[in-house]
């Protein structure tokens, strides 16, 4: 076996060839949080879980035996709250990429909890774990004939103002509709006056952001953004971030050699284990993610990873009458 695959021995006795990942990506694909933080805690206590790669069908085991970080993505991250002290227990790291929005007028993202408790859900995840292991995303940015940058400014003012002292960096991303067939269809039949910035909105986004960041004085960042915001002060990102683990994290060894801390190189070097799995402009380390498409109930419009929202609500359904199968949704 490679250093980053193990013999592993299923619940049914039998062995195969597993991944063995140092970083868990927690999931890119679904909100584990909302919804699987209960299969997530058994897969952990059993030590494995598998995922069925999407595009050859091919199912694969991932062992936790290495596991020394945990990137949870979520907009209702509430569990976390009981969850992460479990992994703490466990020695095992984590942190929170929470994305925070407010689409609430446009229904946008119809099964998230209402914007107050989810900004309450932030600042008791900040006050339980510290700053710096929740990060607040606003993404994606959106337009449409009533949502301007003006109205846009507003809303993300709002929660900015109620999360001073509690996050230090604000990471956002400007939707792409017709990168997504998917996407640009489902927006078209529900939401048809939605649509994407233009260059020079993007400028102007920025220029209205870092204006207004001068009272909240976050780090800003972009998120797998090809246009050049730094003179604004907004620096190109990434949710898994080797610097941001090393700020965090900086007590483990074993975590630190795996991100080859002390650094040398500028943070998107891809000889610095830039994940190749992920698109061309993503600056993430490399981890495995364990999460599976068209299995998020939350129903966002602009969701990349649901084919459908009752796709997605079908699969849970799925997953709830066998909740811990090894795979998300058991097949």
């Amino acid at each position: 076996m490679t250093k980053d695959r193990i013999l592993l021995t299923r619940e049914d006795g039998r062995q195969v060839n597993a991944l063995a990942p140092v970083i868990v990506s927690a999931s890119r694909s679904t909100d584990i949080p909302a919804f699987y933080c209960s299969w997530f805690a058994h897969r952990l206590k059993v030590g494995y879980c598998a995922w069925t790669n999407p595009f050859n069908r091919v199912k694969c085991y991932v062992s936790f035996a290495r596991t020394r970080c945990i990137a949870f993505w979520s907009k209702d991250p509430e569990s976390l709250l009981t969850f992460g002290r479990q992994l703490e227990d466990k020695g095992i790291h984590f942190f929170v990429q929470y994305t925070l929005n407010d689409y609430e007028r446009e229904n946008l993202e119809p099964r998230v909890p209402a914007l107050a408790r989810r900004i309450d859900t932030f600042k008791r995840l900040v006050d339980t774990y510290g700053v710096g292991r929740v990060i607040w995303c606003y993404d994606p940015l959106l337009l449409s004939d009533t949502l301007t940058m003006e109205e846009l400014m507003e809303r993300i003012t709002h929660i900015a103002e109620q999360l001073k002292g509690y996050t230090d960096r604000l990471v956002f991303s400007f939707a792409d509709i017709e990168r997504y067939q998917k996407v640009k269809a489902n927006l078209a039949s529900r939401y048809p006056t939605l649509r994407e910035f233009s260059q020079q909105q993007m400028e102007e986004f920025a220029r209205l952001l870092s204006h207004a960041n001068q009272a909240w004085g976050m780090r800003l960042q972009t998120c797998a953004e090809a246009v050049d915001l730094s003179a604004y002060g907004i620096t190109h990102g990434a949710c898994i971030d080797r610097r941001l683990i090393a700020e965090l994290f900086a007590d483990d060894k074993e975590l630190m050699n795996h991100i080859g801390y002390p650094f040398a190189d500028s943070m998107f070097d891809i000889v610095a284990g830039k994940d190749k799995g992920q698109r061309a402009l993503c600056g993430c380390f490399a981890s495995k993610d364990i999460g599976q498409y068209n299995t998020c109930p939350h129903g966002c419009a602009y969701c990349y990873a649901n084919t459908s929202p009752g796709l997605a609500i079908v699969n849970y359904k799925r997953h709830q009458s066998n909740p811990l199968a090894e795979t998300i949704v058991s097949e």
